[in-house]
């Protein structure tokens, strides 16, 4: 008897792929597309509307069912909220991270098992290897420019059972998109979504002004000089460079500015001018660490870490501490940015992450 594999089926390249994988496989096929957003972009569309035009088109091909599933209030509820929460408290959020382990691997895969899914699939770039029930680990793709286990961070052990990521040993991207044109897919042109998680691309300040009130205040350098007016703290992240409307400054050298720090407590936007020594830091402290699988025995131990999606990985001391890990570089890291997530590895296994406090 066949298994059932139950695939979020998103109307994207990357979910029809894996699709269709899975049928190739042998299992038996059905897919569930998820309605998380249903506000409007600036254009008056919904984005979710066409993406589940796409996704029927791909079942259709595939001779699969589909059915769809609404999880706005509960994106709202999980996702949502915490990203206006963070951005009012003046850190950078990633909604993309509690996404996946609010709401794919939450929600939706408690959904998919109560339809009868002996496995739940998504197209992520990943891999796992389980053990046991309480040691599954998560491994990084076989395609290392496109592995998303920096957004899988968050994800608990126990969430990851019963699921299975067909395109984890894919070595190349062009491989899905040649595959999908194979099959005759609709998705195989498909431009990959970008922007936020759901929502997709927005004119940033314009729609998170539509969700939190924007104060302005001074644009200050590092001696408390103004050198202008910024339209919010929570528009600007640590090292950033481009819309800052400063021009040349009198006694200054002719460079660029960017950001060195948010004074939440004053309103005061405070900024530098050069190569961005004053960005550098040796370390971090995570706010907590949600470990996959099993964790490392050591209280210190060496590994690697990515602070961001796609940077290379860089060495690093990992120190367990009561509120979380200490993290210290091999090479000093520039904007480290609060809110956002450090992410730990040993060799090709994912160990977890922690929010950077």
């Amino acid at each position: 008897m066949k298994k059932t594999a139950i695939i979020g089926l998103s109307g994207g390249v990357d979910s029809s792929v894996a699709a269709a994988l899975l049928l190739k496989g042998g299992f038996e096929v059905v897919g569930l597309f998820m309605h998380n957003w249903e506000e409007e972009n600036e254009c008056g569309e919904c984005n979710a509307t066409q993406d589940f035009e796409d996704a029927k088109a791909v079942a259709e091909k595939l001779k699969i069912p589909v059915y769809s599933v609404n999880f706005a209030k509960q994106y709202m509820d999980n996702v949502f909220e915490y990203f206006l929460t963070e951005y009012k408290a003046g850190r950078t959020p990633n909604p993309d991270v509690l996404c996946n382990r609010e709401i794919k691997f939450g929600y939706f895969k408690d959904y998919a098992i109560r339809m009868g899914a002996d496995l739940v699939a998504t197209g992520h770039y990943a891999d796992l290897k389980q053990h046991t029930a309480e040691d599954i680990n998560l491994i990084r793709a076989a395609d290392d420019n496109k592995c998303q286990t920096y957004f899988l961070n968050q994800v608990k052990t126990g969430q990851f059972e019963n699921v299975i990521f067909p395109l984890g040993g894919i070595k190349d991207k062009g491989e899905v998109r040649k595959m999908a044109e194979d099959w005759g897919l609709i998705t195989a042109k498909k431009k990959d979504s970008t922007g936020i998680c759901f929502i997709g691309e927005r004119k940033f300040k314009e729609f998170l002004s539509g969700y939190l009130p924007a104060m302005s205040g001074d644009i200050r350098d590092t001696g408390g000089r103004v050198l202008g007016r910024h339209n919010g703290l929570m528009y600007y992240t640590l090292g950033q460079r481009r819309g800052l409307g400063i021009g040349g400054v009198k006694g200054e050298e002719q460079d660029r500015w960017f950001v060195v720090e948010k004074n939440l407590s004053d309103n005061v936007l405070v900024v530098s001018c050069g190569e961005g020594e004053e960005l550098l830091r040796e370390g971090l402290d995570t706010d907590g660490f949600n470990w996959i699988g099993q964790q490392i025995g050591n209280t210190t131990f060496e590994c690697e870490a990515r602070l961001r999606h796609r940077q290379p990985l860089q060495k690093v001391i990992a120190k367990k501490t009561q509120a979380g890990l200490q993290l210290e570089f091999k090479k000093k890291q520039r904007a480290i940015t609060p809110g956002q997530f450090a992410v730990l590895y040993l060799g090709d296994r994912c160990l977890g992450g922690g929010v950077i406090k």
